[in-house]
């Protein structure tokens, strides 16, 4: 159904916009439980399953974060071409059932498939809901808008970990060890629980109305958008899948010429010979493997990107402030993933705090704080950039991340279990203001017609810089040192001048572009 009637408006956007925010809000926050639900879960599993703080990682961040970004770029690249809103209920769908499949998993390898199927289904989030919340609002609400959407980030996350010690600990007190219906822990117990109920909300988001593609850029772009595919899109979505999930990808290459498919294979081997040796010198080679063949993947749908696309290959990849803030955000997302995945364990081991209190304490801190955080973040962008001068977004970005390592280290530093308590609140503030400054800043500097590509460029670098590689080296490090935590995620800030290299780069190339 297409948005042409003008009803009463709140704040300068029309009432179904704010609705259609509501039910997006909903299903990230949903994102985010789902995801994140392994965190507070994260000592029954370990002792369950017999894994290491590095193999956690590996679950938390790679099995999960490779294939969420390897299908994302395809995804995306569907919501340019078909019906957002059907895509995004497919995928809520899909990764409702591996959640809930992850349930059923009794070993190290089970529950990485699971969680490899969650990060495919919510490759779709990201992508659908940016680009539907850029036709539902204008240029000067658009930042917050999707700073609003991204609180779903931490409300998921602060949720996740009191619904997960309240359904485990319920489901284990009321059913010793062997009583257990069909033998499930009560970890087990939660994910199935928390899973479930995304079917449902699948259908809600089915009925959402399709806006019209490019409603506030002139002239719109797609005045029209029909209500399914035709098989022309779905044509487009195989090529797309093609160039980018390997082994297709030689496929795609081979339709090039052979100089191309010469190059993909150099490539290969190249990461092959690269993943062999960190494999053999650190270990982990479950890590380097799929971190290789994510890596393989993005650099063959890049090569293809500017054979098939050059459009959308100049705006992602020949863009200096594209480039720039999807890797200065990524590497920042090295601190903030390390610290989601291992920063309840941090308490619990460290300062002997339950599982309850976690989950209610920093649990509700980091909820709070990161929700209200990405919010001040979008607005204050908007405020100080308007339609036009964006590079005032990146400022927000450097700023947010700076002061966000205060608490950060306090946290590290400190053997007092109340100040942990205290800095959960500010540090999670500040380094959501991050992502509301950054998330505003895509949505408004590349076309509308590659809006949901270039979004998925940006969780591209978030999640295999920040997600497949953050949790990981936070573990490794961390098992290095006796699996002393404190100097695992200690160890990682080493990304934060590298993070402020790449930021700047952005912020000069878009004040160049302001002029």
């Amino acid at each position: 159904m297409e948005m042409t009637d003008k009803p009463k408006q709140w704040f300068g956007v029309d009432r179904y916009s704010w609705y259609a925010l509501l039910v997006l809000v909903i299903v990230y926050i949903v994102n985010f439980v789902d995801r994140q639900l392994l965190t507070i879960l994260a000592v029954d599993i370990k002792h369950d399953l017999g894994i290491s703080d590095a193999q956690f990682g590996f679950l938390y961040g790679t099995a999960f974060g490779v294939f969420y970004a390897l299908f994302g770029i395809p995804l995306g690249k569907l919501a340019d071409r078909a019906m957002r809103t059907r895509v995004l209920a497919a995928g809520l769908a899909l990764w409702s059932v591996m959640t809930a499949l992850s349930g059923l998993s009794r070993s190290f390898l089970q529950l990485g498939a699971a969680r490899i199927g969650v990060g495919v289904g919510e490759a779709t989030a990201g992508p659908c809901s940016y680009s539907l919340l850029g036709d539902y609002f204008p240029a000067h609400r658009r930042a917050t808008a999707v700073a609003i959407f991204s609180s779903g980030i931490y409300l998921g996350g602060g949720f996740s970990l009191y619904i997960g010690t309240a359904i485990a600990g319920g489901w284990n007190n009321a059913f010793p060890l062997a009583e257990r219906p069909f033998g499930l822990a009560g970890w087990q117990a939660a994910f199935l629980a928390v899973g479930l109920p995304g079917l449902a909300l699948a259908f809600w988001v089915r009925s959402l109305r399709e806006p019209i593609r490019g409603r506030f850029e002139a002239p719109p772009q797609d005045s029209a958008p029909r209500p399914a595919p035709q098989a022309a899109t779905w044509a487009a979505f195989v090529r797309d899948l093609a160039a980018i999930v390997p082994p297709f990808t030689l496929l795609a290459a081979a339709r090039r010429g052979t100089s191309a498919l010469v190059g993909n294979l150099a490539i290969a081997a190249g990461l092959a010979m690269l993943g062999t040796l960190l494999s053999y010198l650190i270990g982990d080679p479950a890590q380097w493997i799929a971190l290789g063949i994510g890596t393989y993947a993005i650099a063959s749908w890049a090569i293809a990107l500017r054979h098939d696309d050059p459009e959308a290959f100049r705006v992602i990849w020949a863009s200096k402030s594209v480039v720039g803030l999807n890797l200065g955000y990524g590497l920042m997302c090295v601190i903030t993933y390390a610290n989601s995945a291992f920063g309840p364990s941090l308490v619990i081991r460290e300062f002997g705090a339950s599982a309850g209190a976690v989950a209610l304490i920093v649990g509700g801190s980091a909820a709070i704080g990161g929700a209200l955080g990405v919010i001040a973040g979008g607005a204050l962008g908007d405020r100080l950039a308007g339609d036009r001068y964006h590079s005032r977004r990146i400022l927000v970005v450097i700023a947010a991340l700076l002061t966000s390592l205060v608490p950060n280290c306090i946290m590290l530093a400190t053997h007092s279990l109340t100040v942990v308590y205290i800095c959960v609140f500010p540090m999670w503030f500040l380094a959501s203001c991050a992502l509301g400054g950054a998330a505003g800043t895509i949505v408004n500097i590349v076309p509308a017609t590659t809006r949901a590509t270039a979004t998925a460029a940006f969780f591209l670098f978030a999640t295999m810089i920040g997600l497949a590689l953050g949790p990981y080296a936070a573990g490794k490090i961390s098992g290095a040192f006796g699996a002393n935590l404190r100097i695992g995620l200690a160890g990682i800030l080493v990304v934060v001048p590298f993070a402020l290299v790449a930021l700047e780069v952005c912020r000069r190339d878009l004040i160049i572009r302001e002029r």
